[in-house]
This record gives C-alpha cells, structure tokens and sequence, in this order.
C-alpha cells in the first residue's frame, strides 16, 4: 500500500512539473521566430512564405507571431539589418585585429570558412532587398554606410604608413566589403560547395593577392 502511494505522489509531482514548468522567454520566443523565417525566406521567398507557415515553422500560435512583429515585413528588416550588422562587425573585428596590413588572406580564410553559416541571411538580403526598396535603405543607411566609414579609415591609416599606394580610400574600402558580399550570395558563387580547408586557403590567398597586388604584369 505505501508503494503504491509512493509511485501515485511521484506521479502526481511529475504531473504537477510538466503544466508548470516555466513557458519560453520572450526573447527565446523572438529568436525561434526569427531563425525560423530565415530559413523559409531563403527557401521560398519572402513572398511565397504565409504568416502561418512562420507560426507553423517557430512552433507558435499565428497571434504569438505577431505579439513580437508588427506584421511580416518587419521579421524581414530585422533579419536582413541584424545578420548584416553581425557578419560585417565580425569581419572588421578581425580586420582591425590583422597582425600586419598584408594579412589580408588570413581575414578572407575565416570568413570564407564561416559563409555557409550565413548562406540563408545572404541570399535573403540580395533577393529580397530588389523588391523592397525600404529593406535595401535600411541596411545601406544602418548597416553599410558605417562599416565602409570604418574600413575606410583602416585602409586610410595603411596609405598614410606607405603600406598602401595612395587612391580613393571609400573606394578600396567598397570593393574589400564587396567580395565578402559576392561570395555570400550562394554556396557556389566563388566555389563548390563543401569546399575542403585546402581549397578555401587557397581561394583566399588568391583573393589576397588579387586585391592587394592587382592583376597587371609588373613592369
């Protein structure tokens, strides 16, 4: 008889912690609705994905969705605003930690190696920024216009040091950016996919060399 209570009050506990066991943050919430969209724009477009397919995907109710998000397009700035600030800040973190101006390929290797974590965020952003005219503002005006101001003054401070021959400073700064945004529009862009270590060492070191030494003969 005391064995059979015993197991009864363990059920009734597990019971009790199963319906009071603390829902998911707010935050926690807002992260799955957003990992989840990025996942079917990249799929399907932003277009092509319902506001149902997003509550479907995050595992929440449709009124939950937008609880957190005004309405869909406001899940597409925030992906395309907040991943773009994350990649680029990334990138110029490591620029800045560079061990000498020339080690530029040591900078492409590691964002080159981290690209596929982005794929879905890169293709959202060049896709969809052609068809929303307020998405393309935002990251130029939140996300690009800043970070080239930052890599222009690194490039700058080289020129000033002799490291680098002396042009448009803006300019080197947009084209440097540039084949990091190239390389992110697919997984093939640049190479094949499920490139080995090998392979990326050695496309990076041709990037590096390219943008650093040009593709003129030396006279």
């Amino acid at each position: 008889m005391l064995h059979i209570q015993f197991q009864r009050y363990h059920h009734k506990l597990y019971i009790m912690r199963i319906f009071n066991s603390p829902a998911p943050s707010e935050t926690q919430t807002r992260v799955r609705i957003l990992d989840a969209a990025k996942r079917l724009f990249a799929s399907q477009g932003f277009d092509g994905t319902t506001t149902r397919d997003l509550a479907q995907a995050a595992g929440v109710a449709e009124g939950t969705l937008f609880r957190h998000f005004p309405n869909k397009k406001a899940i597409l700035i925030e992906i395309a605003t907040q991943g773009w600030v994350e990649i680029l800040t990334d990138l110029l973190t490591e620029l800045s930690e560079m061990g000498s101006y020339k080690a530029v390929a040591q900078v492409m290797r590691r964002r080159m190696w981290n690209m596929h974590k982005n794929a879905d965020l890169m293709r959202i952003c060049f896709m969809e920024a052609q068809f929303h005219p307020d998405l393309r503002d935002r990251i130029q005006s939140e996300v690009i216009a800043k970070m080239t101001d930052v890599a222009e003054a690194f490039f700058q401070t080289a020129m000033d040091k002799g490291i680098y021959r002396r042009t448009d400073a803006k300019l080197v700064a947009k084209v440097f950016l540039g084949m990091f945004a190239i390389a992110g529009f697919s997984d093939n862009t640049l190479m094949e996919p499920n490139a080995s270590p090998q392979q990326m060492q050695e496309m990076a070191e041709g990037l590096a060399d390219i943008f650093l030494n040009g593709v003129l003969a030396k006279e």
